[in-house]
């Protein structure tokens, strides 16, 4: 089964119309698939777009968010509700072309746990052609995972991978970064993009850059969230080093009979040696947490597996 999850806010006009493409592009597959809208607290109305959708359609299923959360929360509503072995993700705008799924699934059934759309020819305002470029290629320098179109919105998974990503924030623009780190394969598949012809972007500057702390959050996460030490020890031994080097040097100036106590070199030095132990001190209190995390997480692992069964 093929599960299309699509995030709604404020797209009354493009949901039946999306629809429409989506079994266009899918029924000649002959296989089950359904389509998963979860609205994200439109004002519009395509709340009730959607169930005048629903009514007509035995496949759609639509969710309901209180108020507007944002794309990484409506996505993960969706994989919540998603029943599909495959699950596809495509926004609701009709930017992104549902002729390409069969192509992603096909890929994806090559082997792949996630394939994502690579906008080639981007039919966006130069601007924002411009800052994307900027973020994809920040975005892959930092994290390693070469890829041309992190944040498409056009993406095929695997069931297990969606429902196994812990999304919040702004992540969802790093969904293939998070998916790597958990040592899943990724692909990239060139897709049509089309000319938008309903509603307004809601992609401004300010979302790039909290973006960018986003990537540091996701970076942090992906290379050091089972051994912090290798961090916060790394970076408090270079300063401790540094500032007992400046130490030393100062110590030799006063054996040799000059005064050293109205030096700013001083003050550097002390400083860098204190700051140097805080920071090694909080990669060995990062070290405890994560042990104590993974022995408890081991230990429910464990329990399960000498269960045979439960009637509650």
């Amino acid at each position: 089964m093929i599960s299309v999850v699509v995030p709604v806010h404020d797209e009354e006009r493009t949901v039946a119309l999306l629809y429409d493409e989506l079994a266009s592009a899918l029924d000649p597959l002959g296989q089950e698939w359904e389509a998963v809208f979860v609205d994200d607290g439109s004002k519009d109305g395509s709340f009730a777009a959607l169930t005048r959708l629903h009514a007509q359609a035995p496949n759609v299923r639509v969710v309901r968010l209180r108020r507007n959360f944002g794309k990484a929360a409506a996505l993960v509503a969706g994989f919540d509700q998603a029943r599909g072995d495959m699950i596809v993700t495509i926004d609701a705008d009709l930017q992104d072309d549902p002729a390409e799924l069969p192509r992603l699934l096909a890929k994806l059934e090559e082997g792949f746990d996630l394939v994502s759309g690579w906008k080639t020819r981007r039919r966006d305002p130069w601007s924002r052609r411009l800052l994307s470029r900027i973020f994809n290629a920040v975005t892959s320098w930092m994290s390693g995972v070469r890829m041309h179109d992190m944040n498409s919105g056009l993406k095929a998974y695997r069931a297990e991978v969606a429902h196994g990503l812990r999304l919040y924030g702004e992540l969802h623009r790093f969904i293939p970064v998070l998916a790597h780190h958990r040592g899943y394969r990724i692909a990239e598949l060139p897709v049509n993009h089309r000319p938008r012809e309903h509603g307004r972007s809601r992609y401004g500057l300010e979302r790039y850059l909290r973006g960018f702390l986003d990537l540091l959050t996701v970076s942090f996460i992906g290379r050091y969230r089972q051994r912090p030490l290798h961090l916060f020890g790394g970076l408090g031994l270079l300063l401790g080093l540094l500032g007992t080097a400046i130490l030393v040097y100062l110590t030799v100036v006063k054996a040799l009979g000059h005064a050293i106590g109205n030096r700013p070199l001083l003050t550097l030095g002390v400083l860098l040696v204190v700051v140097g132990m805080q920071f090694f001190s909080l990669g060995l209190i990062s070290e405890m947490i994560t042990s104590h995390h993974e022995e408890r997480a081991a230990e429910r692992e464990r329990a399960e597996l000498h269960v045979d069964e439960i009637l509650d």
